[in-house]
């Protein structure tokens, strides 16, 4: 069983950058496909990004595209997520989420399935973006 602990959040100011990272422990996620997803106060999970292997070609919500970098490193057991240029309208909690079915199909699958129906959840980081 996967376990997924993210850290990294805090508070920043627009403009600036964060990075965060998702640590997993209980077994090797090198065959999941790892994701990203955040949940703003009042409003539904949603996808940001998802990876299958490292070098694959990600997959990224129209939103973060070009500002937002996620990446893996599976000797770590770990993947992170670079977020540039921040906008107070990514405020929210972030999550780190592993599914091995994803790997097998795509990236974007991971966007696509149900979020119930994805292997493991970290339990979130929060990211506040200052105005």
């Amino acid at each position: 069983q996967v376990q997924l602990v993210e850290s990294g959040g805090g508070l920043v100011q627009a403009g600036g950058s964060l990075r965060l990272s998702c640590t997993a422990s209980g077994r090797s996620v090198s065959n999941y496909a790892m994701g990203w997803f955040r949940q703003a106060p009042g409003k539904e999970r949603e996808f940001v990004a998802a990876i299958r292997w490292s070098g694959s070609w990600p997959y990224y919500t129209d939103s973060v595209k070009g500002r937002f970098t996620i990446s893996r490193d599976d000797a770590a057991n770990t993947v992170y997520l670079q977020m540039n240029s921040l906008r107070p309208e990514d405020t929210a909690v972030y999550y780190c989420a592993a599914d091995r079915d994803c790997f097998t199909t795509s990236s974007q699958a991971m966007a696509e399935v149900p979020l119930n129906a994805l292997d493991a959840w970290g339990q979130g980081t929060l990211v506040t973006v200052s105005s």
